[in-house]
C-alpha cells in the first residue's frame, strides 16, 4: 500500500494474542505503536489538527502549541510536518529524552517547564505558560487535547470501531487514562454498538483522574488535573496501578513473549492480570497497547534509574521473568 503522507498512514487493525496470560480466558493487545510516531497518539493528533482547520481556527501561517509529556508531541511533529504548520510543544522533565529528540528532530520547538504545579505534577504550569504564550502571539493556535471533544471523537471512530471489528465479541476491555480521550471515546462506542462488553479504565496511583496526587515518574497515563473531557458516567470500571507493578509487568511481557511494551502498556495489563482472573471462564479480554517500549529503554527498563526511583522494587532487575505457558 502506497501512501502520500506518513501521517495518514494508521495501523488500526494490529492485535496480539497473548496466551496464558490471564487463566481460562483469551487476552488480545491492540498495538498502537506501529505507525510513523510509534503511539495512538497518531490518531489524536490527526483529528486536533483536521478540526482546528474545519472550523477556521486553524490556517495556512497558524503557529500550532500544545502540551505533552511525549506521545502527543511526537504525533504533532509528525502531522505539522506534513502539513506545513510550525509546532511549539511544552513539556516537563518526565518527557523522555528520546521523545523530546524524536519532537525537535521533526522541526518541532520544545519548551521544557521545571516548575511543580499544586498537585506536584507539570501539567497545570504547562498549560499556564500555554496561555501566557498565547497573550503574547497572535498567531498562535492551543489545539488543547484536554478539553478538545475531536479528542475522544477520534477514537470512537477509529480505535473502538476497529476494536469492535477486529475481535468481535469482546468481555471486557481495559483502556489506559491520560487526557481520557481514549477513554471516552471508547465508552461512547461500546454503549452503543457493544453494552455488554465490560470497560475498565485504568489508571497510575498518583494521578488526580481517579485517585489522590503523588509523586509519579513515567510518563503517559496519569495527571496532576482532572481533563476537561472526562467523564464520570458509571458506565465503566476504574483501577489504579503502582508504577512499580507497571515495570514489573513491562519486563515480564518483554521477557515472556518478545514484545517490548512501553510503560503504560505495563499499567494496563498489570490491570488485566489482576482483575482477569475474576471475570467469567473462557472470557474474550482486549487491552489497548498505546506505544512501544523504545522510548522506555533509559526508565523502565533501566535497572539504576528503577532502584533510584523506587527504592523498595530494587530487586525489579533479577525477578523471575515466567510467565507460565499455556
Amino acid at each position: 500500500m502506497i501512501y502520500e503522507r506518513a501521517a495518514d498512514i494508521v495501523l488500526d487493525d494490529v492485535f496480539l494474542h497473548l496466551p496464558g496470560f490471564v487463566d481460562d480466558a483469551r487476552v488480545f493487545l491492540k498495538l498502537e505503536g506501529l505507525n510513523p510516531a510509534g503511539s495512538v497518539k497518531l490518531k489524536t493528533a490527526l483529528a486536533l489538527v483536521e478540526d482546528a482547520e474545519k472550523s477556521g481556527a486553524l490556517r495556512p501561517g497558524s503557529r500550532v502549541i500544545e502540551s505533552s509529556s511525549g506521545n502527543l508531541g511526537v504525533a504533532l511533529a509528525v502531522v505539522c510536518a506534513a502539513k506545513g504548520y510550525p509546532l511549539t510543544v511544552v513539556s516537563d522533565p518526565h518527557a523522555t529524552r528520546q521523545s523530546i529528540r524524536m519532537m525537535e528532530s521533526l522541526g518541532a520547538e520544545v519548551v521544557e517547564v521545571t516548575q511543580r504545579d499544586a498537585n506536584g505534577g507539570y501539567l497545570q504550569t504547562r498549560i499556564e505558560h500555554i496561555r501566557r504564550r498565547l497573550t503574547e502571539q497572535a498567531d498562535l493556535v492551543w489545539l488543547n487535547q484536554y478539553a478538545n471533544p475531536a479528542n475522544a471523537s477520534a477514537h470512537r471512530d477509529w480505535t473502538a470501531r476497529a476494536l469492535h471489528e477486529g475481535l468481535g465479541h469482546i468481555d471486557a476491555l481495559f483502556i489506559g487514562a491520560g487526557t481520557t480521550g481514549t477513554l471516552m471515546g471508547c465508552v461512547e462506542y461500546f454503549a452503543r454498538h457493544s453494552p455488554h462488553t465490560r470497560i475498565i479504565a485504568v489508571d497510575s496511583v498518583g494521578s488526580v483522574t481517579f485517585g489522590r496526587a503523588a509523586p509519579r515518574f513515567i510518563p503517559g497515563l496519569g495527571s496532576s488535573r482532572r481533563p476537561e473531557i472526562y467523564r464520570d458516567t458509571g458506565a465503566f470500571d476504574k483501577v489504579l496501578i503502582e508504577e512499580a507493578d507497571a515495570i514489573t509487568m513491562c519486563r515480564l511481557v518483554a521477557a515472556r513473549y518478545g514484545l517490548l511494551p512501553g510503560g503504560s502498556t505495563g499499567t494496563v495489563l498489570a490491570a488485566v492480570r489482576q482483575l482477569g482472573p475474576a471475570l467469567p471462564s473462557g472470557a474474550r479480554i482486549a487491552a489497548i497497547s498505546p506505544d512501544m517500549g523504545d522510548k522506555y529503554l533509559d526508565t523502565v527498563y533501566s535497572d539504576p534509574w528503577v532502584a533510584d526511583r523506587y527504592t523498595e522494587y530494587a530487586e525489579l532487575a533479577s525477578l523471575d521473568t515466567t510467565l507460565s505457558a499455556r
